[in-house]
């Protein structure tokens, strides 16, 4: 058998870090969580077609902290994946393959998907307080 001296393929080891990458990790991440966010929804939903006992105790799971962290998290997911959707739409239509416009959106996306969910944070919050 000879031995090849042709280069290996190229792997994630080898690429630098860049908000491209990250962001399109977080993507898939986010589709992942927003699955998973999706079977919460139908446990709620369940709970609440149950009876008030169940109902009750699916709204004390989710008023919990580690309930609370998946809650924000989903929220976080919901935007972020909206958001960073709208920019792929951009793509298909043509736009935004400059790497100016790829860091200037990217970066866009990452601020607005956490200020929607740290204003809808804020809403949830206000509406709790005045109820």
């Amino acid at each position: 058998m000879s031995s090849d001296k042709r280069p290996l393929s190229p792997h994630i080891g080898i690429y630098r870090w860049q908000i491209t990458m990250a962001m399109s990790i977080l993507h898939r991440a986010t589709g992942v969580a927003l699955a998973a966010g999706t079977l919460a929804l139908v446990y709620w939903l369940v709970a609440a077609a149950m009876g008030p006992d169940a109902y009750a105790q699916a709204q004390a799971l989710f008023a919990t902290w580690p309930g609370q962290v998946l809650l924000w998290g989903w929220t976080f997911a919901f935007f972020y994946h909206l958001c960073n959707g709208i920019r792929h739409l951009a793509w298909d239509a043509g736009w935004g393959f400059e790497i100016r416009t790829l860091y200037v959106t990217g970066y866009s996306v990452c601020v607005l998907s956490l200020a929607l969910t740290f204003s809808a944070i804020v809403w949830v919050y206000y509406l709790g307080a005045t109820s």
